[in-house]
């Protein structure tokens, strides 16, 4: 048994047909969906894709959702009576399976299928390049292959010949970051710099941290409102936002791995250790340095934000930093995300992205439009 080592949450109830659309024309595209990870983010996706299904199959596009596959089971749809008429049929949970899932998405080969893994697993993303080569489409907001070990990510560039790779979740939830650097790139400008906000919750924190509250009672509401991950430190390590960053390098052709970033990280060592329930009672750890630096940035008329960067002589840094009142990052609102890229073409006056950057519905449509740019590009097949 292949079981997917994730932290998505097992659904509570097998998901309905509410993706089955009527049967299909020969002007139709159909791609048959599986996803992986059913837990805030890719049950999200499914509450979209479910709003969306009647306006594109007006379009001519089918989603037909053929699976779901959690850590320890998966929903697998048949077109098979048989089955269909025993033991609930269709919606029969069984022990999770990732050769099986992929096998029954692709069905016999004669249709489009594409996988959508939402989950922040090894496991899963080891697999990739094997899907890819098997005909298989891949969207993902999964950062661990394309900040993961770099002749992975080699080997699933490699594997794209029919099948597509998307991964634009990746960085900043929705925002398209991945698709404007791709575009300056594939237009013939090169990537000089790249300076960023990429974590929406930190951006938070930093936004109303200003020494009226706790720092750690700004954290345990934003815990409460869903923007951090389950354990807040995931976020105050800083380790996903460096993540964030080698995959804007790499994408610039840059050979940038983890290793590679400077990360300073917000949790002191005394709660680093601690296990997550514990840790979460003493969040007051985190108060008395913090007060500290946003009181120093005070005095100087500044603001913290919390900053990655990656300069033109490769040095790349995730870090608390201190910015002037005349910085584009110091007006940001609420949980955005802001990336700025330094070009040849934008040397004097660098490109910026900007918008919400945190938050299971904005990533979930970043992935909804990755797969939709894939559908787009299908031919029809009776």
């Amino acid at each position: 048994m292949n079981a997917v080592a994730s932290p998505s949450l097992e659904p509570s109830s097998p998901p309905p047909h509410a993706l089955a659309l009527p049967a299909t024309t020969a002007r139709q595209r159909v791609l048959a969906v599986g996803l992986v990870g059913p837990g805030r983010v890719g049950s999200a996706l499914l509450d979209q894709l479910r709003t969306a299904q009647p306006r594109l199959a007006r379009a001519g596009l089918d989603l037909a959702l053929r699976g779901v596959a959690a850590s320890r089971r998966m929903w697998l749809d048949t077109d098979d009576p048989e089955l269909n008429g025993r033991d609930g049929g269709a919606q029969t949970w069984r022990p999770t399976d990732l050769d099986d899932f992929a096998a029954h998405l692709q069905g016999d080969g004669d249709r489009h299928a594409l996988l959508v893994d939402c989950s922040a697993s090894e496991a899963v993303a080891s697999r990739y390049a094997q899907w890819l080569a098997s005909g298989i489409h891949v969207v993902t907001p999964n950062k661990l292959a394309g900040s993961g070990p770099l002749p992975r990510l080699q080997a699933i560039r490699a594997a794209c010949g029919g099948a597509r790779f998307r991964y634009e979740a990746t960085v900043c939830a929705g925002l398209p970051v991945v698709q404007t650097l791709r575009d300056l790139l594939d237009t013939g400008d090169e990537l000089l710099a790249v300076e960023g906000m990429f974590s929406g919750t930190l951006a938070w924190l930093c936004h109303r941290h200003d020494g009226s509250r706790p720092f750690s009672a700004l954290v345990r509401e934003a815990h409460a409102l869903g923007y951090t991950e389950p354990d807040p430190r995931d976020d105050l390590s800083g380790l996903d936002v460096a993540r964030k960053l080698v995959i804007l390098a790499r994408e610039a052709g840059r050979p940038l791995s983890l290793e590679d970033v400077e990360v300073q990280s917000l949790v002191p060592p005394e709660l680093a250790v601690l296990p997550r329930e514990e840790a979460l009672e003493r969040l007051h750890l985190l108060d008395a340095p913090m007060a500290r630096q946003v009181a120093h940035a005070q005095t100087r008329g500044s603001v913290l934000r919390h900053v990655a960067s990656l300069d033109a002589k490769g040095h790349a840094s995730v870090r608390l930093a201190m910015l002037p009142l005349s910085h584009p990052f110091a007006h940001t609102r609420l949980t955005d995300n802001v990336v700025q890229f330094t070009t040849h073409r934008y040397r004097d006056n660098p490109m910026l992205v900007q918008g919400p950057g945190a938050g299971p519905e904005v990533t979930a449509a970043g992935v909804f439009a990755d797969l939709l740019r894939i559908a787009e590009s299908l031919e029809v097949r009776r």
